[in-house]
């Protein structure tokens, strides 16, 4: 891949708040699939296929819980 693509945005896992930490666990999982698949039109045709597949966004969905959880732990979970 020609283009470098910062998985941890800002080099950081530390947010202000959870609401925060929950949008760096979206972008975090976003950033693996555009790493993962680089060719923008393949994943755009892609998206025709999970966004139908019940299994597919659930497993998008743990990707995020997974990604939130571990900003929560680096956050020592906003206490």
């Amino acid at each position: 891949m020609s283009e470098t693509v910062q998985l941890i945005p800002g080099n950081t896992l530390i947010t202000a708040t959870p609401q925060e930490g929950r949008e760096l666990a979206i972008k975090m999982a976003r950033l693996i699939i555009k790493v993962t698949q680089p060719d923008a039109e393949i994943r755009g045709k892609l998206r025709n296929v999970y966004a139908e597949d019940a299994a597919m966004l659930i497993a998008v969905g743990q990707t995020v819980a997974t990604e939130f959880a571990t900003i929560a732990a680096a956050n020592n979970y906003w206490r």
